[in-house]
């Protein structure tokens, strides 16, 4: 069905079916590649052309399809069969599916319905096509995690069939002069592109509203420019001088900058970036976290640390400070040094932790502690101090909306049991404590105490729910710590009523 809702007759002139899988979760033999071509009576239709390069991490994708929630959506009418949807997002990896065939995964949103649906990129070019989606266990749609037959595929697909020329039609270059000329003002000449366009198909709905908003403008043109040519020229001069001063600068602000993103592209090429930590002494100091690999450099010794690296070797400098400020000044350095490939990871460790991409920890920390620190940024956290002996919280006292996550030191928790205080746990270095108060609505069932001097970041109850519906696997480690509490209150329980 076209847009201008009329129903064309299909002919399958060549199928490969959809990978099918069996019982036993094997491939069925007759599984395929999901494609179709189909013939449809001779005439003059849209066309996309095929994508010639391959795709790259980061690329933008935009998925063009009907899914199904779209509609049968009730509150909707029927006009939404005949638009299709598009959802934006980026090339996110490639993938093997069960037989061996090559996938695109995209983060861009889809749904049943999209299926068979093109993904084009920025230059209007069909980079894949829509073939499955991701389900939880539960079969609800999992997004983030979508994959696309790619573009290469395609064409392989088509040879051998009448198809010569994908993309080619006699509609593309009228409906694209009539854009152009409505982009640059030429407002006529688009009414005369997009009257020519619905000629050669009438109805079709976007030709229709360019259409409309072009003859608008021949009635109802924008204000003219400011009519005195030459202080409109020394306007437009000054304006080009201002915008291309503040360009220059930001081009050279970000020359040298590259994003998490185009770091993994970059070891997927085998070109082995070294990772470079030039964080402050203070920063690298109060932070558990850093890259995987990554070398320490201490940033006020960078004129003459002995890096042990080749001058032709890519190096990635990352830091924690404003705009990458610290990493933008050792790369001056390190390039005045000779090491002329240096590049700045764009956001830093932030940058790199929020792109929700793998980090590691300097010291031993539990799971729990590591998925907490790549999800708080620790500059806009609260910390507080505790000297040994000091009470952090008694038993029965109001949680007051506050957990915590050791920073620095030890913590007891203990309860009064029978009549006598007993320890029952010893916390360390990133552990979260005082967060069951805040599940329970409840005041605190034990009480903590610092058995060191102790620095404790404060999560408030609102940004610990944001993280614990956000953050799939710090629910997890924190249900696992719980489980880990019940088995162990459990055993004490037992063990203390054989003693009884």
């Amino acid at each position: 069905m076209l847009s201008n809702g009329t129903k064309l007759t299909a002919e399958v002139r060549k199928f490969s079916p959809p990978l099918l899988l069996d019982n036993d979760n094997r491939p069925l033999p007759d599984s395929g590649r999901d494609l179709a071509l189909l013939r449809v009576r001779d005439g003059v239709y849209p066309a996309i052309t095929l994508a010639k390069r391959d795709s790259q991490i980061g690329d933008p994708v935009h998925i063009l399809g009907f899914p199904g929630v779209v509609l049968s959506h009730e509150l909707l009418n029927k006009s939404a069969a005949l638009e299709a949807s598009v959802t934006n997002g980026a090339v996110s990896g490639f993938k093997q599916d069960q037989i061996g065939q090559g996938v695109i995964q995209s983060d861009a949103p889809a749904a049943h319905g999209n299926s068979g649906g093109p993904a084009v990129t920025d230059d209007a070019t069909v980079v894949g096509v829509m073939t499955f989606i991701s389900l939880s266990s539960s079969g609800s749609e999992v997004q983030g995690f979508n994959f696309l037959i790619p573009a290469k595929d395609v064409a392989k697909f088509l040879e051998g069939t009448e198809v010569t020329k994908p993309g080619e039609s006699a509609f593309n270059p009228v409906w694209g002069a009539g854009i152009e000329a409505l982009l640059d003002g030429h407002y006529s000449s688009a009414v005369a592109k997009f009257q020519e366009a619905n000629k050669l198909l009438p109805g079709l709905t976007d030709v229709k509203r360019l259409l409309t908003e072009a003859e608008d403008k021949v009635k109802n043109p924008p204000p003219r420019p400011f009519p005195w040519a030459w202080a409109t020229l020394g306007v437009t001069l000054l304006s080009l001088g201002a915008y291309g001063g503040m360009w220059g600068r930001r081009w050279w602000k970000n020359r040298f900058r590259v994003q998490p993103t185009q770091v993994i592209a970059l070891i997927e090429r085998g070109l082995n970036p070294v990772m470079l930590d030039v964080r402050t002494k203070t920063d690298y100091e109060t932070s558990p976290l850093k890259l995987p690999g990554a070398v320490r450099l201490d940033p006020e010794s960078a004129e003459t640390a002995n890096l042990n690296l080749e001058p032709a070797q890519l190096i990635v400098a990352y830091c924690t400070s404003p705009e990458e400020a610290t990493s933008a000044r050792v790369g001056n350095v390190l390039r005045a040094r000779g090491f002329k490939n240096v590049r700045i990871l764009k956001g830093g460790l932030g940058g790199w932790t929020n792109a929700r991409l793998p980090v590691e920890a300097k010291s031993s920390l539990p799971s729990i502690g590591l998925e907490i620190y790549k999800n708080l940024s620790l500059g806009d956290i609260e910390r507080r101090r505790f000297r040994a002996g000091e009470v952090i919280f008694r038993e029965g006292d109001d949680p007051r909306g506050e957990a915590y996550v050791i920073h620095a030191g030890t913590v007891e928790i203990k309860r009064r049991l029978d009549g006598a205080e007993r320890t029952l746990n010893r916390l360390g270095e990133g552990q979260l404590f005082g967060h069951m108060a805040l599940f329970r609505k409840g005041p605190r069932s034990a009480s903590a105490i610092a058995a060191s001097d102790t620095e404790l970041l404060v999560i408030r109850d609102e940004r610990l729910e944001w993280l614990m519906r956000n953050r799939p696997q710090l629910t997890i480690e924190v249900l696992k710590e719980l489980s880990n509490l019940v088995v162990a209150t459990d055993k004490e329980r037992a063990e203390a009523s054989a003693v009884r």
